[in-house]
């Protein structure tokens, strides 16, 4: 009798771990954000981060991050979760998916999502796809660093037009991005780098 051959994770189609929402792994109280999308089309989403086990005590410690208008959220809402799908399917985890209500979003995606949502909360309606496409271009460490900067001193939904968040409205608002490539893989090195300086924060 021939012995059949064990099936590996990629031929199960089996994610790497058991995750909720985008990546939000399932385990007792992880760091991650939170997207609240109202049933009405015309409420604001709002972003909150939840920092989990990563705060003293028994109880997790919720910051609220940023309040979205629901026009602006409406455009980045696909465009984003392509991305984050992407992300999550290259580390063999399964995809998310937008719904009205509570969305658990993991701790990285989430930070860089919030430095979007700080760049385009009262940007002009027609510039919400300049900013979108500039984030974009950026390095998922580039967006970090950004989320890093402003969350320390100009992070809550009141902070707006203040600061580092002031910054993103331009630098991703103003700024033109003729060019999007595709991300590129990991371990292969871009033939031109330069795509990723073009932003005034970023540049030499």
């Amino acid at each position: 009798m021939v012995n059949e051959p064990k099936k590996t994770r990629r031929q199960a189609n089996q994610p790497a771990h058991a995750t909720q929402g985008f990546g939000v792994p399932l385990t007792a109280a992880p760091h991650h954000f939170v997207v609240i999308i109202p049933r009405g089309n015309k409420q604001p989403v709002q972003i909150v981060e939840d920092l989990g086990m990563h705060t003293v005590g028994d109880d997790s410690e919720l910051l609220d991050r940023v309040v979205l208008p629901r026009s602006a959220w409406t455009e980045i809402a696909n465009p984003v979760k392509r991305m984050f799908n992407e992300r999550l399917k290259a580390h063999e985890l399964k995809p998310g998916q937008w719904k009205v209500g509570e969305n658990r979003v993991d701790r990285l995606l989430g930070k860089e999502l919030c430095v979007l949502a700080w760049a385009i909360e009262d940007l002009e309606e027609e510039k919400v796809g300049t900013a979108l496409r500039n984030w974009l271009a950026l390095r998922p460490e580039e967006r970090w660093w950004l989320f890093g900067m402003t969350a320390t001193t100009v992070g809550g939904p009141g902070d707006a037009g203040r600061g580092w968040r002031m910054a993103l409205k331009y630098a991703l608002g103003d700024t033109p991005q003729p060019t999007i490539r595709e991300p590129r893989k990991a371990g292969k090195p871009d033939a031109d780098e330069n795509i990723y300086e073009t932003l005034p924060l970023f540049q030499n």
